[in-house]
């Protein structure tokens, strides 16, 4: 029992580190070595759409994802990463340095992601499910170019993360526009024993109307259990456009196994939700589209995997099912599948 709960440890550390590799604030012993990671998602997916072209399937590269950080001085940090595959194209993610000027402050410049909610910050290489939440994918998914700094002390006297950021408004693939307005987001997360409270404001203006979002969640991590709810809303200021409400509840139940290949088994459930949301790019009409229609969906699966220190293979299985509107005709893409990935962390 003590070697199975010792096992199970390992396992849940290893994918706490995962889930916030997109902006990792670890702490390490300083070297000049810069450390290299990365992550591989293969899958196949099979659809059923009720429309004619009926079920299809397909393989594809879902992330090829390398990142290279490392410190120059021992409070002096360094992070680049990139895609070189992202369902067949390459992206280019993240490039900042960062300056930890007091112990617990510090304050971070380039780009990356704003400091708004919580399941958007989850890596390829920690996902629960093959698939992202509505609210990770579509509500504000967003890296910008800019600023931003704070104090992160979860394990000091104030347990607690509070940061604060400006950004271009702009998109990140031209750095080179003269600025009119920028992107505000700040973000609190507290930490009570076995639960984070996190609460987030993001302020933006992707085209000629600006969007304001409030984001909360809670998550609770208990021994082999892992159980989150996520909630955000969406205004659009001056606009016509209604309000947006999603929400992500998922939960984790993972238990040691002991194989020559795997060390762990878990079985996951997810259901997450939107209304009609709006990208905030005005058509021609000046007139907001839904660019994503209002939908449900119930996600089930399950893991196998090995973790070890830094390194992860797994293979997930997903099954999700979709619920629409009666007038919606879901597009493909955007229906009930079955996904299965093998993913490698490095």
């Amino acid at each position: 029992m003590k070697m199975k709960r010792t096992i199970l440890s390992a396992i849940i550390g290893a994918a706490c580190l995962t889930c916030n590799s997109e902006n990792p604030d670890s702490e390490k012993a300083f070297s000049y070595i810069p450390e290299i990671h990365g992550v591989v998602r293969a899958r196949w997916e099979g659809e059923w759409t009720n429309r004619n072209d009926g079920f299809g399937s397909r393989f594809e590269v879902r992330n090829a994802r390398i990142n290279v950080g490392g410190k120059v001085f021992p409070t002096i940090s360094y992070y680049v990463q990139f895609d070189a595959c992202d369902q067949g194209k390459m992206k280019f993610l993240d490039a900042w340095g960062r300056w930890d000027f007091l112990p617990k402050w510090r304050i971070q410049a380039g780009q990356f992601r704003v400091p708004f909610g919580t399941d958007c910050f989850k890596g390829p290489g920690g996902y629960y499910f093959a698939n992202r939440s509505f609210i990770g994918k579509y509500m504000v998914n967003m890296r910008q170019v800019g600023i931003k700094g704070g104090y992160y002390g979860k394990s000091g006297k104030i347990p607690a993360d509070l940061e604060f950021g400006i950004f271009n408004t702009s998109s990140t693939s031209n750095h080179d526009v003269w600025q009119k307005s920028y992107t505000y987001a700040a973000k609190a997360t507290c930490y009570v024993k076995d639960i984070a409270i996190s609460g987030s404001f993001v302020s933006y203006k992707p085209h000629f109307t600006r969007i304001n979002v409030a984001d909360g969640s809670i998550t609770w991590k208990y021994d082999r259990w892992l159980v989150e709810g996520e909630y955000q809303y969406k205004r659009y200021a001056g606009n016509d456009f209604g309000h947006v409400n999603a929400w992500n509840v998922y939960g984790v139940y993972t238990l040691p196994i002991t194989t020559p290949t795997f060390n762990y088994l878990s079985f996951e459930g997810r259901f997450d939700g939107m209304t009609d949301h709006s990208s905030g790019i005005s058509n021609t009409d000046g007139i907001l589209p839904v660019d994503h229609p209002s939908r449900r969906r119930l996600t089930i699966g399950s893991t196998i995997g090995r973790i070890h220190k830094h390194l992860k293979a797994e293979i997930t299985v997903n099954y999700e099912k979709y619920f629409y509107n009666k007038e919606v005709d879901a597009t493909r893409g955007n229906s009930d599948k079955l996904l299965a990935e093998i993913i490698i962390k490095f």
